[in-house]
């Protein structure tokens, strides 16, 4: 699962004027605008008011510069009625029944990136038996993941300048345009570079759903869409193998790519319907978009995301071609820095990095990016190699885990309005420390269950942990950074889920390299592909043999798993002392929303 990710927490648009307090534990609440705070206080324990720069709580400007809000003596911050507040759109008492079809198109989009990964896999051998090209068949999904990655910030820092609405549409139409071609394709090369192209679609899809849908939701029903986006991811994971088995084997694999199509268009027609912004006034000056930088971070991230991709797989990590790309890499990185700080406006903005919220935020999810590769990569293997599992029975394992992380994101909200955002994601990935600690000590062979009872509550963990971190960092901010600081967020997830497939992978063959050095027959593979597949044939090989296959798989996946326990303490580490103990939450009615939905 692309991290079911994959998902972000959402934030909502701005109620009426009202006060709420500073959530402080024990302390006294204030009532709150429409889809104002939770019940008994303005936001959860550790939120606070947003900083001044010079460190003192101060109002926060309208878009038009005067201040929407100012402290009062008891240290509630109460509204004002200001041009900006009494323009914006506030929400409804149907605001719920109107925002429906815009919800639901921003799930079938989300549906649309989920299942994209799951439904291909399953039709490779179909794929590759019509079109060829085995030995790069996995760019599939390689350069999918790559375009995704890499314009994820482009597309954050042009919904911010333009809007979400014309980001959203451009890519779908981007995304289907993609479809359409790969259905269409040749051969595998011309497959790879439309997969590319669905790619550059599926950044814009992945980084403005959550945007916009935290623009739509206040902070108290962030919880409820969050998990209906979460079981959108649940329910991709699940159903993609099956949907992609049964059209490869009883119509044809392009069709995996059409059915995108009357599902895409359905979501097109929804957001053109029902989802508004205001049109730019003619006074208003034209935004400056820094295309130089978004062309220097999409060249390094797309030569940093081809080095951790084929390094170690296409040729060894110190031959040439390696270091030549991360030389590359570091240069390009370097010129990438200096454009965008000599940019008017970066499309990653140096606030980012230089706000502990948000820094401390990028860096926990993405070493949670760097954990996930352990279950989502190597679990499949270890259920077939190790337990002997069918792909059927194996893929079910590990799917418990995204059963489990909907149901944690929907009853997230109930522990950070006791104890805070920060102190719910210690909790959470704390509980995600101890079950990847524990997968090492499960008995050899064991039982399925023991397996899927840990991916159970690491599934439970994880919504723990990432929901109260993304919804509370994009309440950190308004509408105007609100893009950006969630594209930098899932790019940091994304580039952790790079660097651990690198990273694990290596751990993996070196544990397997240990302990076939004194196999009791020669000949036997030396990497964990070649392993799996010599388990495949077992009466290929004699009883001891197999038996010391599996121990050696057994072997390196435990310490996959412990590697990725390290992830979870470096995670737990940023948090405890680099977040700030009190998120600066903005009050929902400082946080003007020009978006809405009928």
């Amino acid at each position: 699962m692309n991290s079911a990710d994959d998902t972000a927490g959402t934030s909502g648009a701005a109620g009426t004027a009202g006060t709420s307090g500073t959530g402080e534990a024990g302390g006294a609440g204030g009532t709150s605008g429409a889809g104002g705070g939770p019940p008994g206080g303005g936001t959860p324990p550790d939120a606070s008011p947003a900083p001044a720069p010079d460190g003192t709580t101060a109002p926060a400007p309208g878009p038009d510069g005067t201040a929407a809000t100012a402290p009062g003596r008891d240290g509630t911050r109460t509204a004002r009625a200001t041009p900006a507040t009494r323009a914006a759109p506030a929400a409804p008492t149907d605001g719920r029944d109107r925002r429906r079809p815009v919800a639901a198109a921003l799930m079938l989009v989300m549906g649309l990136a989920a299942i994209d990964g799951t439904i291909v896999a399953t039709a490779v051998p179909q794929i590759v038996g019509d079109l060829g090209g085995f030995a790069v068949f996995s760019w599939l999904f390689s350069g999918y993941l790559l375009a995704v990655t890499v314009t994820l910030p482009v597309y954050g820092k042009l919904s911010d300048t333009f809007g979400r609405k014309p980001v959203l549409l451009a890519g779908i139409v981007l995304f289907l345009a993609g479809s359409l071609l790969c259905a269409a394709a040749w051969n595998m090369a011309a497959l790879i570079a439309f997969r590319v192209v669905q790619g550059l679609g599926g950044g814009a899809l992945q980084g403005t759903v959550q945007t916009i849908a935290a623009d739509l939701y206040p902070l108290k029903e962030r919880p409820r869409i969050q998990a209906r986006l979460s079981t959108v991811w649940a329910g991709s994971a699940v159903a993609g193998p099956a949907v992609g088995g049964l059209l490869a084997a009883y119509a044809d694999w392009r069709w995996i790519f059409l059915i995108n199509l009357p599902i895409g268009a359905f979501a097109l027609w929804l957001v053109l319907r029902h989802l508004h912004e205001p049109a730019r006034s003619r006074t208003t000056p034209r935004p400056r978009v820094d295309w130089a930088g978004a062309l220097a971070v999409f060249a390094t991230g797309a030569l940093v995301l081809t080095t951790l991709v084929q390094g170690g797989v296409a040729w060894p990590w110190l031959s040439a071609p390696s270091l030549a790309l991360i030389g590359a890499s570091l240069a390009l990185a370097a010129l990438t820095v200096l454009i965008e700080r000599r940019a008017a406006e970066p499309v990653i903005p140096g606030w980012v990095w230089r706000r502990r919220t948000i820094a401390s935020v990028n860096l926990a999810l993405g070493a949670m990016g760097l954990l996930m590769i352990a279950p989502t990569v190597f679990l499949p293997t270890y259920a077939q190699s190790v337990l002997g599992l069918g792909p059927i029975a194996a893929g079910f394992v590990l799917s418990v885990m995204t059963l489990s992380w909907p149901v944690s994101a929907a009853l997230a909200d109930r522990v950070y309005n006791r104890i805070g955002f920060r102190r719910t994601a210690i909790t959470g990935m704390t509980g995600a420390l101890l079950v990847l600690l524990a997968f090492p000590l499960l008995p050899y062979p064991g039982s399925a269950w023991h397996p899927a009872l840990l991916m159970l509550l690491l599934g439970a963990a994880l919504g723990l942990f990432q929901l109260p971190l993304i919804v509370g960092v994009q309440s950190t901010v308004g509408w105007s950074e609100r893009g950006t600081t969630t594209a930098s967020v899932l790019f940091c997830r994304q580039v952790g889920q790079s660097l651990g497939a690198a990273l694990f992978g290596a751990v993996a063959n070196t544990a397997l390299a240990a302990r076939l050095t004194d196999a009791p027959v020669p000949g036997l593979p030396g990497d964990l592909d070649g392993v799996s597949h010599a388990l495949e044939d077992p009466a290929a090989l004699t009883g001891a043999a197999t038996d010391h296959l599996r121990r050696a798989v057994d072997t390196a996946v435990d310490h996959v798993f412990t590697g990725a326990a390290v992830a979870a303490v470096l995670a737990l580490l940023v948090l405890v002392f680099m977040a700030p103990r009190r998120f600066p939450v903005l009050a929902e009615h400082e946080d003007t929303t020009p978006a809405a939905a009928d």
